[in-house]
């Protein structure tokens, strides 16, 4: 009887990958209730993805031959102000240097020379599959700025993971009203957003790899 009343005090835990699910289920959508991401109807609202872990199971090669991944000549395309270059060459060199290798468009690099700015910044929202917004005081002052933002938006209008907006130095109050519907990333600690970001951006290549096998069953 004592061995057996022991056994039941020492009764393992429940397993901490459970819990992580019911973290992603709660944190992944704007109708949650979750006390790290509240929504609101009149300003944008912070969300903080690092206690979401991606289930082992649920895990797919984003890098295999037939990937849909390949689609598009990009994974993401950072949109920033010319003033916010250092921070976006520091977030481009983090991307492409992770296991996955992610294919950033950086407009300073990677725009054909003599081409109209129109329609480079056009082709590299067409050509992406993720769209980070670098929204800082710049941001919100530079028109080029905003007129990808609203190509985005006219892109992939629902709030699917694809538009990925980050807010740096810029009051809550002042986020565009354009993005209000859709969940941003607070920069505070650069490391922390960074790797944020990465996340978003494997979490939407991967329900993208895994929406195409089933639609191939």
């Amino acid at each position: 009887m004592a061995g057996w009343f022991r056994r039941l005090l020492h009764k393992p835990k429940p397993s901490s990958v459970e819990s992580l699910k019911s973290n992603h289920s709660a944190s992944s959508s704007p109708s949650s209730s979750s006390s790290s991401a509240k929504s609101s109807s009149s300003s944008g609202t912070s969300l903080d993805t690092s206690c979401i872990s991606l289930s082992p199971v649920s895990v797919v090669d984003i890098s295999a031959s037939d990937s849909p991944r390949w689609d598009k000549s990009y994974d993401v395309c950072i949109c920033h102000s010319e003033g916010d270059v250092e921070l976006v060459l520091e977030l481009v060199s983090y991307l492409e240097g992770q296991p996955e290798s992610f294919r950033c468009f950086l407009q300073l690099r990677d725009a054909v020379v003599g081409s109209a700015v129109v329609t480079e910044l056009c082709d590299a929202v067409q050509n992406s599959h993720c769209w980070v917004m670098l929204i800082t005081p710049g941001f919100l002052q530079d028109p080029w700025c905003r007129y990808q933002m609203h190509q985005a938006l006219a892109e992939a209008p629902m709030a699917n993971g694809r538009t990925i907006p980050v807010l740096k130095d810029v009051d809550r109050k002042d986020y565009p009203r354009e993005l209000r519907n859709i969940y941003y990333i607070y920069m505070a600690l650069k490391e922390k957003s960074f790797r944020q970001i990465r996340d978003t951006i494997m979490r939407y290549l991967q329900e993208l790899c895994r929406s195409s096998t089933k639609s191939m069953e």
